[in-house]
């Protein structure tokens, strides 16, 4: 479904991104971790084309995409959302909906898939008229997501779902994650909630300064020394 190769992002003179690669299968949940500032948002941002990479190739459904502009990348079947919810705030949550289904013209697959992000999320169809920005910051987030899959995607990026969140809304949001994934859409998800991410995906990379240090499957990343050690609160051997 994705492919990274050699992905390499700079930041004026400042190389973020150091020949990064990795690949999403498609169906998979793939996480993506690592500590504040190892590059991950910047990953995100640029396989969604907010970012420009210096060098190195993006590939969606086996086609190049490195370097396209947002909006093509939707109708190429991917959709971001991206760290921080960024909701339109003026905007009610039944119009921020709709513009998640900006490109679409199939109007009856949009009632159905509005209808679907309703079940999915009671809380949207309870609040449809009211103003995304005096939402708490739990109902941002499914706001967020379920804007984002309005697009139909079939890859879902997912930058930090869990940020700022009260853990009972983190649990419902993963669950969330996993059903979308089980109706068949590709998860890449960056996330700092490393043990809950690792709980949900298939496999893993670890993303430290800008290169991919370690990789693996869920089960044994979330088994690693390694892992444990820098994500999961675990001792250091002397």
């Amino acid at each position: 479904m994705l492919t990274i190769d050699n992905l390499e992002t700079y930041y004026g003179n400042i190389r973020a991104l150091k020949g990064i690669s990795l690949e999403v299968p498609e169906g998979n949940i793939v996480a993506l971790i690592g500590a504040n500032g190892a590059g991950k948002t910047t990953t995100m941002k640029t396989v969604a084309g907010l970012l420009t990479p210096r060098s190195g190739s993006v590939t969606l459904s086996g086609k190049q995409v490195q370097g396209m502009k947002p909006h093509r990348l939707v109708k190429e079947g991917l959709a971001l959302v991206p760290e921080g919810r960024q909701v339109l705030a003026p905007m009610t949550v039944l119009e921020n909906l709709e513009l998640g289904a900006y490109q679409r013209s199939d109007s009856k697959g949009i009632e159905q898939d509005m209808e679907k992000m309703f079940a999915w999320f009671p809380i949207l169809k309870e609040r449809v008229n009211q103003l995304a920005g005096t939402m708490s910051g739990g109902q941002q987030q499914m706001l967020a997501i379920a804007r984002a899959l309005m697009s139909r995607p079939k890859l879902l990026l997912l930058d930090e779902p869990s940020m700022g969140l009260a853990p009972i809304v983190v649990s419902d949001i993963f669950k969330v994650i996993q059903q979308i994934n089980r109706e068949g859409t590709t998860v890449l998800i960056v996330e700092q909630n490393v043990r809950q991410v690792l709980k949900i995906a298939d496999y893993g990379y670890v993303l430290e300064s800008g290169q991919i240090v370690l990789s693996g499957s869920a089960q044994d990343l979330l088994h690693s020394d390694r892992v444990k050690e820098a994500y999961l609160g675990g001792k250091k051997h002397a």
